[in-house]
């Protein structure tokens, strides 16, 4: 038996992939524990009886709920890092250190955005993986590598950072464990440049060290309860949601895509997922379920992966959590990138074949409407969607992910996934 702690930002989407592996641990008779500066949102999604050592640092209402919206570019990095990424690491610190303390973990799990894990996992000694719930990282190096200067003001905070909460003496890159690096993804999704082998931007290290494990699907909570007999199995339905991040900036998007398949009513069904009730439809808030509108239903939350095996359709802003889940259950997608990881992720899913990207700030009905017909009609989008299907579920998952972290705890050097 080994003792596995993981340390993990109070983000959703960074959440949800390490449940499962955590719940593969755990049938294999190996001990959890957690690390987090929100103690409830990791019971809310890992179970009540989960073990969760409380760190200080921000709660947040969404996956990155304090930064200012209408943030682009350089700008909302630069927010990103010194406003958030490293403040949660300092803050973060004290508490993994007395987590490792306490707890004693053969491993630490450290999520790729929460940085007090791996730095302090190596100061102390302890080994480490990385849990990357994003590809997109892999390929933000080489994106520096044409502003060099944004490249060497990263490079001074982490080595800032790591002086104040790390081993000054280490020389790994916090976002990646000089041991083993678990992509939720595969290179079918993700692309041949991030694969194993391939030199990128990262370094031919690192890449040696990822390990391409797939989706972690686990079941969730449950939900609110949702009108399945709505649904109108003669009709394609099409479910739109922009994530937990999003619900500030997306009332406009929103409307356009009730509109451009309310004009499809013939044909399709709808469900909008709308938490901030931009819409001002949202009759479900207060449980008194409206469902004469047979055509569009607009609910603050859904049970998305039970969801996602009824749809034939899913428009989102390429988070990458959302895009695995519906490429998941093969169901093809209009991307509209809204920032941070999106666009990239949007790229992936175009050069992959399993969808379309449209703009998310000027996208009309008309264009939206055209970009959806596309991914419901034309066949192709469907079997690029169903390969990566066939390699997600081929990857291994959480049950992978479980076996690498067992030979880290254990010291053997960790194989490709099957």
């Amino acid at each position: 038996m080994s003792r596995f702690l993981f340390v993990v930002p109070p983000l959703v989407g960074h959440i949800n992939p390490t449940v499962g592996v955590a719940a593969e641990l755990t049938a294999r008779g190996h001990r959890v524990a957690w690390a987090s500066a929100d103690p409830g949102l990791v019971r809310r999604l890992a179970g009540d009886e989960a073990v969760v050592f409380p760190c200080a640092g921000p709660v947040l209402t969404g996956e990155d709920g304090v930064r200012p919206a209408e943030l682009r570019g350089p700008e909302a990095l630069k927010f990103l890092w010194e406003r958030f990424l490293v403040p949660l690491a300092e803050a973060m610190a004290p508490g993994v250190r007395a987590a490792i303390g306490e707890f004693g973990p053969d491993a630490v799990v450290a999520d790729q955005q929460a940085f007090a894990g791996g730095l302090v996992a190596e100061r102390l000694r302890v080994p480490w993986a990385t849990s990357s719930t994003t590809s997109a990282e892999f390929t933000f190096a080489d994106a520096l590598a044409g502003m060099p200067k944004v490249a060497d003001w990263l490079d001074t905070l982490l080595h800032d950072l790591r002086g104040r909460i790390g081993d000054p003496s280490g020389t790994a890159d916090p976002r990646f464990s000089p041991d083993l690096v678990l992509a939720f993804s595969t290179p079918e999704l993700a692309g041949s440049g991030t694969g194993a082998g391939a030199e990128t931007g990262v370094g031919v290290g690192v890449v040696d060290r990822i390990r391409w494990v797939g989706p972690s699907m686990a079941p969730r909570p449950p939900s609110a309860d949702f009108p399945w007999s709505w649904l109108d199995p003669a009709r394609a339905t099409v479910l739109v949601t922009l994530g937990t991040a999003n619900t500030d900036v997306g009332a406009r998007f929103l409307a356009e895509c009730r509109d451009a398949l309310r004009s499809r009513a013939d044909r399709v069904q709808t469900v909008i997922v709308d938490p901030a009730n931009v819409l001002g439809a949202n009759g479900d808030l207060d449980l008194d379920l409206d469902l004469d509108d047979k055509d569009v239903l607009i609910r603050s939350s859904v049970p998305q992966l039970p969801l996602l095996e009824r749809v034939d359709a899913v428009v989102c802003h390429a988070g990458h959590n959302t895009v695995c889940e519906a490429l998941w259950h093969g169901v093809p997608l209009v991307v509209a990138p809204i920032r941070d990881d999106q666009p990239v992720v949007a790229g992936q899913v175009v050069d992959a074949g399993a969808g379309i990207r449209v703009r998310f700030g000027r996208v009309t009905a008309p264009k939206l409407g055209a970009a959806i017909d596309a991914v419901l009609h034309e066949p192709g989008y469907r079997a690029a969607a169903g390969r990566i299907r066939t390699a997600f579920r081929a990857a291994g998952g959480a049950r992978a992910a479980a076996t690498h972290l067992e030979e880290l705890a254990v010291g053997a050097p960790s194989k490709e996934s099957p």
